[in-house]
């Protein structure tokens, strides 16, 4: 897709609609473009720009053998967040941020083995010696973990980088990630706060035809990073995986994660409710506004 295609897919999926004025964050200021009625208009050049900078951070940091964490757990985003990071074989959160996900792994370890055992119960048909309440009982906390934990069940070291739909709906994931170090990108709407994430991508986080053409490309970028991965063979190669090895999870007794190194630089350098369906203008007005 080139960059003039990217830019009218973007424009019609309703990108560049805002929340209502009333609800903006004034530091959102620099990403909009103006007002249309009492909806802000954000700035096409910024979500663009954005993008294709999270896209290059993205590949690079996938290169140099780190994963992606993609979050998104309101409804608008779910299927798109599922979907994606299957699609290039990464972690997600689809349905509910828990706590401690990443200082205190310890915990959500347990867990997984935990429903590591429960899946051995049913696969092995052990189950049936249980009674029919237990079985029932047994049933919802499986599934139940499942749907918490069940795209992060491989994930066993620190991602290299968080993406995240809403930062107001997932300021857990982001106060975490800030703790250990961890670089974010956000798909962050007018009333979001951008100067807690290390790259945000300015754009209509409600929008599901947004937040899907959002998240395509950012798969697309892993895939084309795990494809730079093959090219990173010999002593350098290995010494690369030794550092990502060492970077799995440590926790102390309270839960508080150590020894756990920060992401490393982007190679690029610095970087710098619920309406899916809001109506559209005109491609061309749109695209003339934002010039």
């Amino acid at each position: 897709m080139t960059q003039a295609e990217l830019v009218k897919a973007l424009i019609d999926a309703g990108i560049h609609f805002g929340n209502p004025a009333s609800r903006w964050n004034p530091r959102m200021e620099p990403y909009i473009h103006g007002k249309r009625g009492n909806v802000h208009i954000i700035n096409i050049k910024e979500t663009v720009k954005g993008l294709l900078l999270a896209k290059k951070l993205i590949q690079n940091t996938v290169a140099a053998g780190k994963d992606v964490l993609f979050v998104g757990t309101k409804r608008q985003a779910r299927m798109a967040i599922v979907d994606e990071a299957n699609r290039c074989g990464m972690h997600y959160v689809s349905e509910r941020w828990l706590g401690g996900t990443l200082t205190n792994f310890r915990t959500i370890r347990d867990r997984l083995k935990r429903l590591e055992q429960l899946e051995k119960l049913f696969n092995t048909g052990e189950i049936e010696s249980y009674s029919k309440k237990m079985k029932a009982t047994l049933n919802r906390e499986m599934v139940k973990i499942q749907s918490n934990l069940g795209g992060i069940r491989k994930m066993d070291k620190l991602p290299g980088i968080i993406f995240l739909i809403d930062t107001k709906r997932e300021h857990i994931a982001v106060n975490e990630a800030k703790k250990l170090g961890v670089k974010t990108i956000a798909l962050i709407d007018t009333d979001g706060d951008p100067s807690q994430i290390d790259l945000p991508i300015p754009g209509n986080d409600d929008a599901m035809r947004a937040i899907a053409l959002v998240v395509s490309q950012l798969a697309d970028a892993v895939i084309e990073g795990k494809q730079g991965r093959t090219t990173q063979s010999g002593p350098a190669g290995q010494e690369g995986q030794r550092r990502s090895a060492r970077s799995a999870f440590k926790a102390t007794g309270d839960g508080a994660a150590e020894g756990v190194p920060a992401a490393d630089e982007a190679a690029t350098g610095e970087v710098p409710t619920e309406t899916p369906d809001s109506p559209k203008e005109p491609v061309e007005a749109v695209a003339a506004a934002s010039a």
